[in-house]
């Protein structure tokens, strides 16, 4: 199973995550454990399977 590490302007914010969904200027992040994160004010910019990255961007 592939497990991002997600990067906020070039830092990690999370980790493990299995579920991610942009919606109207929020992400919201899943791990594998069912553990949630919700970033406000940010976008999916770049999602990179081979390495396990999922970068955001603040809005």
């Amino acid at each position: 199973m592939c497990e991002f590490k997600v990067f906020l302007s070039g830092e990690q914010v999370f980790s493990d995550v299995i579920y991610a969904e942009e919606k109207t200027g929020r992400v919201l992040l899943r791990t594998v454990l069912g553990e949630e994160k919700v970033l406000e004010n940010c976008r999916i910019t770049e999602v990179d399977v081979e390495k396990e990255i999922l970068r955001l961007e603040k809005t």
